[in-house]
């Protein structure tokens, strides 16, 4: 599962954790079609409750409120997004079935340290019906997998731009870490001189409005088309060198809490603020860790109670004085099992958060509890850990993925916006 999928989790129990309909004391309007996406549609009702979800979150956060009617049309454009993206999903044969979900809720769950059984009765205490936790948390899921399929996958890094990364950051000895917030107000692929016009005079308000000192949270609430909008657009602390050159090229300019001009791309117009920057020279080594481990897979077949079960009556012969490199040619069901389950040196990163969280927390020679990750259940065990200077080899893999993270924002608002034009879209809120 991406790693992102964690923390767009908690923006959508933060929607689903809010009444699924207007409260009983209001008045109660008839329900009517806002907008038309491809053979799909938006109702009020669905646009209100997601509209009251959006309220609270930003109450919560205390982001001071935008106008309604402005907050409104902005989320009907990302409920459009979402159902548009859902549509491709469909036809693209992209689905989600109900053992990957109940997987991943499972996974949910052990996060917050409970079973599946005291997880859903949590949820249902705090107001949020379980089914509708399932399909929220399966949309994500999708639209996770098609960003990955669509967008990740055709990334394509050249060696000649990972050696002028290399040449670039060793001239400039930078190291530097900016906190960024932005705007984003999405173009059409193929937009007309007077839809362009219409959107920058907008953007330029919410330039002028950003730089008179207003709540740059509550802008993007109002203004920005990205999906971190509710988020107060925060991009978090990133190099220069993670960023979109058009913000890393911008923020380089910025002292703390300035804001931009207006920046022009192809997904439309942007502005940006400086909201805090910070040193951060990495080191020049890592700690490494020998390790390895015995893995045996959650399946159709296989429980995840019963694969608990197994590893736990491994352990307890390990534990006993039984070989762990016997026991892991026996048992486990990777490709690491003919090694004894020998993973060799790993560097931080090199292993999946919930592995890579028990194993830090071991010592050497030390074995873990039965772990759970998204692979199944494991045993693992640290054999040695040691301090080493990045290689020449480890500085270009990590060049490689700063610059997969510098396009794929851009890369992803491309896809979203050429998507967006291709699918029918009737908004009817606009017609009124």
């Amino acid at each position: 599962m991406p790693k992102t999928f964690s923390l767009l989790l908690a923006f959508f129990c933060s929607l689903l954790a809010l009444p699924a309909a207007v409260s009983a004391q209001e008045p109660v309007e008839a329900d009517y079609i806002v907008a038309v996406v491809g053979d799909s549609v938006i109702t009020r009702n669905e646009l209100r409750a997601r509209l009251a979800a959006a309220l609270r979150q930003l109450e919560k956060q205390g982001t001071p409120l935008p106008p309604q009617d402005v907050l409104e049309r902005q989320m009907l454009e990302r409920m459009i997004m979402d159902q548009a993206q859902f549509a491709y999903a469909k036809e693209s044969g992209l689905r989600i079935d109900d053992a990957q979900l109940d997987q991943a809720i499972g996974r949910i769950a052990a996060n917050n340290n409970m079973n599946l059984v005291q997880f859903r009765s949590a949820l249902e205490k705090d107001g949020i019906a379980y089914a509708d936790f399932r399909e929220e948390i399966r949309g994500e899921m999708i639209m996770a997998r098609l960003r990955e399929r669509e967008v990740e996958s055709r990334l394509v890094v050249s060696d000649s731009e990972i050696d002028n990364h290399l040449a670039n950051q060793a001239a400039s000895g930078g190291g530097d870490e900016y906190r960024l917030a932005h705007i984003l107000l999405r173009a059409p692929e193929s937009v007309t001189p007077e839809q362009l016009a219409k959107l920058r005079k907008r953007a330029e308000q919410a330039l002028a409005k950003a730089r008179a000192g207003e709540n740059f949270a509550e802008l993007t609430a109002a203004y920005s088309d990205a999906p971190d909008a509710l988020q107060g657009g925060d991009l978090g602390w990133r190099p220069l060198d993670r960023l979109p050159t058009l913000y890393a090229e911008a923020a380089a300019r910025l002292g703390d809490g300035k804001v931009s001009d207006l920046l022009r791309s192809a997904a439309g117009f942007h502005i940006i603020k400086l909201v805090a920057k910070r040193g951060g020279n990495g080191p020049a080594s890592v700690q490494q860790t020998n390790a390895r481990h015995i893995l045996i897979r959650v399946n159709e077949v296989v429980s995840e109670a019963e694969a608990r079960h197994r590893l736990e009556t491994v352990r307890e012969r390990i534990v006993n004085g039984m070989d762990f490199a016997e026991q892991a040619r026996v048992f486990s069901q990777d490709g690491s099992a003919a090694k004894g389950g020998d993973l060799g040196w790993l560097n931080p990163g090199d292993t999946v958060p919930d592995f890579e969280r028990a194993m830090d927390a071991l010592k050497p020679g030390e074995l873990s509890p039965v772990v759970k990750s998204p692979f199944g259940m494991h045993l693992i065990q640290v054999i040695e850990r040691r301090e080493r200077d990045v290689s020449a080899e480890r500085q270009r893999l990590v060049a490689r993925q700063a610059i997969r993270e510098r396009k794929l924002d851009d890369a992803y608002q491309d896809w979203l916006r050429q998507l967006r034009d291709r699918t029918y879209v009737e908004n009817r809120l606009e017609q009124q």
